[in-house]
């Protein structure tokens, strides 16, 4: 159907579509920061170190105003290649989608209006407890309360994420859950080893299978509140959450805090669910037999090379993208190579 393909349980999937096709959509989107982004290697989300704490807060920015506040350029690779959040922005904008900012834990504040989540940035895994637990116990109730109120206000909620260095802290957390998991990177060859050696040291400062201590010794603010906001959303609505594998961690801890799994499924870009230095598909096995939606934006065939980057490992997702994209071709019909065209037009604006 379309240019979107279903995996995992099809049954599920295609009613899943049949209920959202053509209807309204809400994009929800959760801006927060983990100091593990930090670590040298970890992750490309912007073009230096210093300018990675800015990268959520712009991206907002970017989605809302076409430009940003916090920092003179959008936030892209040190060679600038640029974020994600172009593909969202043009998805959303396309299909006429509202979207809503939601602040948990940024390290940079954003220029507009947004929820506020009351929780700090993350601290780096590596060196010591991500979060206090009192804090990932918030953020859940919190997450469920915009969760409540969002899912109220839409036939579907898209939930999407950015977060510089989150799946190092989602590969920890779902370790932790027992999952074998492997995860995504924003750069074409995964620092896997350096993520496994960050994971292993930090699993073994701690002995407890409570899912919010672990949360709160391995993860990320991003983490509880979206699960919180799932658990609560889907009771109400259908909601689809957007983006790669950290949202299969927040897949794995929602799990444990519970959510209506007829209702959600995971929507994401064919360069994660293809990534075979991941398994992302096996992962969300593991946890439920949710459908993944999966959409091919055929970036590969763009005469931009920084657009055809993404087909080449860099990004692959990230700022809800494939969520958006899914999203906008099931609410008017439009097809990926339509969406190109409009993404090429936006990178020209952009840098030009």
């Amino acid at each position: 159907m379309y240019d979107i393909e279903i995996l995992g349980n099809s049954e599920k999937g295609k009613n899943f579509i049949d209920r959202i096709e053509k209807k309204d959509f809400l994009f929800s989107f959760v801006i927060s920061y983990t100091a593990t982004c930090e670590i040298p290697g970890i992750t490309i989300a912007g073009v230096d170190q210093e300018s990675i704490k800015y990268t959520p807060a712009a991206d907002a920015e970017f989605l809302h105003y076409g430009f940003c506040k916090s920092i003179e350029k959008i936030p892209m690779t040190p060679d600038g290649k640029p974020t994600p959040a172009l593909l969202t922005k043009v998805a959303l904008e396309s299909a006429s989608i509202p979207h809503v900012i939601i602040n948990a834990g940024s390290k940079i504040t954003p220029q507009l209006p947004y929820f506020h989540i009351d929780i700090e940035s993350g601290k780096n895994i590596a060196q010591s407890p991500a979060l206090e637990n009192s804090s990932v116990v918030r953020a859940v109730d919190y997450g469920r309360i915009i969760g409540r109120t969002l899912a109220s206000l839409t036939n579907c909620l898209l939930i999407g994420e950015s977060i510089p260095g989150g799946t190092t802290t989602a590969l920890a957390v779902m370790r932790k859950l027992g999952l074998d998991a492997m995860v995504s990177s924003s750069i074409p060859n995964n620092p896997v080893e350096l993520k496994n050696r960050v994971v292993e040291s930090a699993s073994k400062r701690f002995d407890s299978d409570d899912p919010f201590v672990i949360v709160s010794n391995l993860g990320d603010p991003m983490i509880p509140v979206i699960a919180g906001m799932l658990s609560s959303a889907s009771e109400i609505t259908n909601v689809l959450l957007s983006g790669g594998t950290q949202m299969a961690a927040v897949l794995a801890f929602g799990k444990k805090i519970g959510f209506n799994e007829n209702n959600t499924a995971i929507g994401t870009t064919c360069y994660i669910t293809n990534d075979k230095t991941a398994n992302f598909q096996q992962i969300v096995a593991q946890v439920s037999d949710i459908p993944i939606l999966t959409v091919n934006p055929k970036l590969e065939i763009s005469k931009f090379e920084g657009i055809r980057a993404y087909s080449q490992g860099f990004a692959k997702e990230g700022a809800g993208a494939g969520g958006s994209i899914i999203a906008s071709i099931l609410k008017t019909g439009t097809n990926s190579q339509t969406l190109l065209e409009l993404i090429e037009k936006e990178y020209q604006r952009i840098f030009t």
